[in-house]
């Protein structure tokens, strides 16, 4: 095969491997969710949905997030390294700040398991539908930078993105009223 075809499959699993740590990531906080609203369920109920939320949620981040994180950073890296030119466009640099970021994320998520599993998470329901909303906006801008590239407008991206993101903290605070 030449660069080119390497190149198409890497950035084939890579993008399969984003996509499905993005669901991974959009169903564990789903479920943390419905986690936090457990906790103030009455007994037997209580105990039986905690069990299980705890159960899904490790596998959720066991089995689907970590393997798609490790495919997705396989599969950029590659790209990258079959496409070192990028590595001179700004654009990239903050795409890889995101993915970054995304990783922490990922990690702060298995720290929330962690709380959650302990009985030690103050945190509500309505926090976790916020957290929910992070991915997306992660989404959202890495997705303009891959396909705008150098052609992004930077203005219009900071604006879009902060139009978005007030859209969705009004929702958030609508849901909490």
């Amino acid at each position: 095969m030449n660069v080119a075809n390497w190149y198409a499959v890497a950035k084939a699993l890579h993008l399969i491997g984003m996509v499905s740590w993005m669901a991974g990531l959009f169903y564990l906080v789903r479920i943390m969710v419905n986690h936090a609203v457990a906790r103030d369920l009455p007994e037997p109920d209580r105990s039986i949905l905690m069990k299980q939320y705890i159960l899904m949620e490790w596998r959720v981040y066991r089995a689907i997030i970590v393997v798609a994180t490790v495919i997705t950073w396989i599969f950029g890296t590659l790209m990258l390294s079959l496409q070192p030119a990028w590595l001179a466009q700004p654009w990239i640099w903050v795409k890889l700040g995101l993915v970054v970021f995304l990783t922490y994320y990922t990690w702060y998520c298995r720290g929330q398991i962690r709380h959650q599993e302990n009985g030690t998470s103050p945190k509500s329901h309505v926090f976790y539908r916020a957290l929910n909303e992070v991915p997306t906006l992660v989404l959202v801008m890495a997705i303009f930078l891959a396909v705008f590239k150098s052609g992004i407008n930077w203005l219009y991206l900071i604006l879009g993105m902060t139009i978005f993101t007030a859209l969705i903290a009004r929702g958030i605070s609508r849901m909490k009223q």
